[in-house]
């Protein structure tokens, strides 16, 4: 069975709130690992993203491996129900969240993943970099129709504007794989953007050259965050997760043209109460799914 170290990091910025939410956590030989991003007010935002992952928790955390397409695409929708419940009992004050999940099963060798939002899901492979899921953003869809390239994006004024997130009056459609077969080696990094519009598709590759495990690659491109010293620097959270070997091939990031690869789109934990907020991490937690004496290595608490 492949061994998976999983490692979570969830900063505040230079917001007075974090609006952001993570979990990873076992289900027997698999791993689950979910992260949101919640917007519409300071508190509504985060209420968003801890209801979200508290659901997503519950399903994933209770469900039957093997992991199927339809248990993640229904557990995004519990969730956004869960997130529609939320706007209801506020008085109809507004309030969404991005969502992107990846499900890894070490022993059968695959992985599924699903998004909502620009929340991303990253997969370095064989010295490649590959963003597997596909944004549902204004800027997206200009790229995806040549109107605009992936350098005008990040100007753009309407670059943080969603098409599609959790809690929204529209009908919900998860971008949802099937399986994805596992390679020895293979890294995963799923983030918010946050994270990945401060700290760019180079550096993602760049610190993984150096780190030695999941903690070490989190906290260097932290660092790198942190020392760009971006005024009114969002919330940024990311969860890393590697799978067997420690990837010695040098990654080399693609070409402009390239880098953007979309996607066809133990216990659980004790729940917390629905009313009780959802603590983010405040520094990456290394998770090592073989060491079963040491509780903390093996459990993202909510």
């Amino acid at each position: 069975m492949l061994k998976i170290r999983v490692a979570a990091c969830s900063e505040t910025g230079q917001r007075s709130n974090n609006e952001d939410a993570v979990v990873a956590h076992e289900n027997g030989p698999g791993w689950y690992a979910v992260l949101a991003d919640g917007a519409g007010g300071h508190r509504n935002g985060a209420e968003a993203a801890r209801r979200a992952v508290y659901r997503m928790q519950i399903t994933l955390g209770d469900a039957t491996l093997p992991w199927r397409p339809e248990l993640l695409t229904g557990a995004v929708i519990a969730a956004h129900e869960d997130v529609r419940r939320g706007i209801e009992e506020r008085g109809r004050e507004r309030m969404h969240t991005t969502l992107v999940a990846l499900c890894v099963d070490a022993q059968r060798g695959f992985a599924m993943w699903t998004h909502v939002g620009d929340s991303r899901l990253y997969r370095l492979r064989n010295g490649q970099i590959d963003r597997v899921t596909n944004d549902d953003s204004v800027v997206q869809r200009l790229i995806d129709a040549g109107l605009i390239t992936p350098a005008q994006a990040e100007d753009h004024p309407h670059k943080n504007h969603l098409v599609a997130a959790l809690g929204i009056d529209d009908e919900l459609e998860p971008h949802t794989t099937g399986a994805e077969p596992l390679e020895d080696g293979d890294v995963f990094l799923l983030c918010s953007d946050g994270w990945w519009g401060s700290a760019g598709d180079e550096a993602i590759p760049a610190t993984l050259r150096l780190a030695q495990n999941p903690d070490d690659w989190l906290m260097a491109m932290r660092a790198e965050i942190e020392a760009r010293e971006l005024p009114n620097q969002d919330n940024f959270s990311a969860i890393a997760l590697w799978v067997g070997s420690r990837q010695t091939a040098p990654v080399i990031n693609p070409d402009d043209d390239d880098t953007v690869a979309a996607g066809a789109s133990a216990s659980a934990p004790t729940p917390a109460p629905a009313s009780a907020a959802v603590p983010v991490l405040p520094q990456a937690a290394a998770f090592d799914g073989e060491d079963e004496d040491d509780e903390t290595t093996r459990r993202m608490p909510l």
